[in-house]
């Protein structure tokens, strides 16, 4: 049989879609129809069954541990209960958060977990931007509420036993070895482009380095907090795909949101409403604001990494070199300041 990282991606999700069928008795849920939402990170299916909706989430193999993905679960029920509008996780029939599966011709075990539908819009994509350009204000606003509320709860939340989470700090973003992987060897990038890329990392490891950590700006956070992980349901808005939480800045987070927006005509009032919204629950100083653009570099260079070790995928192959020119572009700029 083909490894299974050889196989083209439509072959990719005909295996995943047969894992996820087999695994869907563990949730009463046999016979269910399957329809794909997403297949980037990870494969989700959602999942309808005599009118009974959810999401089916089979995860990367090998990203995370399963003290990792137990503690992500942790923590967005502990969100939950502080009454953060996110996806609510429905157990296994035995009481489990998530289950493992294994068969010939997936890339590993495969941890697989389920989540209650939530109905509501994408506010946008990587690729297609923000979708309602009219409402960016009220939209922008309502982020930056829902980010403070996250990082109100997160500061002052005592983590469970065995709470084990990656850190989106100087050495996560930029040290030997970051998480997402090594974006100074993108092997599209020119000469001088790596010569670009190592000067922009020194600087930034070198103030991140220099940067706070405190419960007044470093906490759990969601680490994506991209237009199209932000579900818009009439006047609600709900946070979705923790994959990437762990321990960061906040001023990381709302860098996150404004990143892909940046070009466009409306980012100075995104980025207004954003903060304006945030400091309705929390404290955000000037001059804690100032320090924007070095989260901003700092979120492109994650996304340099995650292109290059994922050149395997469609996405990462048609992103790649959009990215690396924003956030040439974007280095060069902070360098010259």
């Amino acid at each position: 049989m083909r490894d299974f990282f050889e196989l083209r991606p439509d072959e990719q999700l005909s295996r995943l879609e047969t894992a996820a069928r087999r695994t869907l008795a563990h949730w009463n849920l046999e016979g269910a129809s399957l329809d794909l939402i997403k297949f980037r990170e990870n494969a989700v299916f959602r999942v309808d069954k005599n009118g009974f909706k959810a999401a089916l989430r089979l995860h990367r193999h090998g990203y995370h541990s399963d003290d990792e993905l137990r503690s992500e679960l942790q923590w967005m029920q502990a969100l939950l209960t502080a009454n953060v509008m996110v996806p609510t996780l429905i157990p296994t029939n035995s009481g489990e958060l998530f289950l493992k599966h294994s068969a010939d011709g997936l890339p590993g075990e495969l941890q697989i977990d389920l989540f209650e539908w939530i109905d509501g819009e994408q506010l946008g994509s990587v690729e297609e931007g923000v979708t309602n350009e009219a409402e960016i204000g009220r939209i922008y606003m309502a982020l930056g509420e829902l980010a403070a509320r996250i990082h109100n709860q997160a500061a002052n939340w005592k983590l469970p036993h065995g709470f084990v989470r990656h850190a989106w700090d100087a050495h996560g973003l930029v040290g030997e070895h970051p998480i997402f992987g090594e974006f100074w060897k993108l092997e599209s990038a020119s000469n001088a482009e790596v010569a670009l890329l190592k000067r922009g990392r020194d600087r930034v490891f070198n103030e991140l380095s220099h940067t706070k950590k405190s419960s007044d700006t470093y906490s759990m956070i969601h680490a994506d907090f991209a237009p199209e992980n932000i579900l818009v349901e009439d006047d609600k808005i709900h946070l979705i795909d923790f994959d990437d939480a762990g321990f960061g800045w906040h001023l990381f987070e709302l860098a996150t949101s404004l990143y892909f927006i940046q070009d466009e005509p409306y980012f100075d009032r995104a980025k207004e409403a954003i903060v304006k919204g945030y400091r309705v629950h929390r404290q955000l100083s000037d001059e804690q604001l100032e320090l924007l653009p070095l989260h901003l570099l700092a979120r492109g260079f994650t996304y340099i990494s995650w292109a290059h070790t994922r050149q395997e995928t469609e996405t990462a192959q048609e992103l790649t070199p959009t990215i690396l020119a924003s956030v040439c572009e974007l280095a060069e700029n902070y360098l010259s300041n």
